[in-house]
């Protein structure tokens, strides 16, 4: 079972933080470019079809397997080992994606104009970023690296 659920983790990684590179590294420069948000929309709606599947799959794997690795939750955030750092570190993170993502959607997204591209480039770029020290954090996870 343990390997059923790593391997769906790292797919959604793979599916999540692969996304957000090429939004970030491709899609947004031209949005910038352009200063059309729709190109920005666009890839929204067909990426979260795939991209919020794999977000969900990632939480629901990555807390059974914080739990397969230290079974009292109450030492998820205590920094007191390799482990409970490495799921410390990736619940941070995780409130740190939601924070961006609920301020996303219910302030820039609604108001997406030429004007407020830049914001929401800052929001891309952030999430971007966060998603890869997630990948990060689980390699160093797995790996004993903390």
């Amino acid at each position: 079972m343990f390997y059923l659920v790593l391997v769906v983790h790292l797919l959604g990684a793979a599916v999540w933080t692969g996304g957000h590179i090429v939004l970030a590294t491709t899609v947004l420069p031209r949005a910038l470019k352009a200063r059309d948000p729709g190109i920005l929309l666009r890839f929204e709606q067909g990426y979260e079809r795939v991209g919020m599947p794999a977000l969900l799959a990632q939480v629901a794997s990555g807390l059974w397997l914080a739990h397969a690795f230290v079974p009292d939750i109450g030492d998820w955030v205590r920094f007191s080992d390799p482990a409970s750092t490495g799921i410390g570190v990736k619940l941070v993170l995780l409130a740190i994606t939601a924070g961006f993502a609920v301020n996303a959607r219910f302030r820039v997204i609604p108001t997406l104009s030429p004007d407020t591209l830049p914001l929401m480039g800052w929001h891309i770029r952030a999430v971007t970023t966060l998603s890869v020290l997630f990948v990060l954090t689980g390699a160093f996870l797995r790996t004993g690296g903390f």
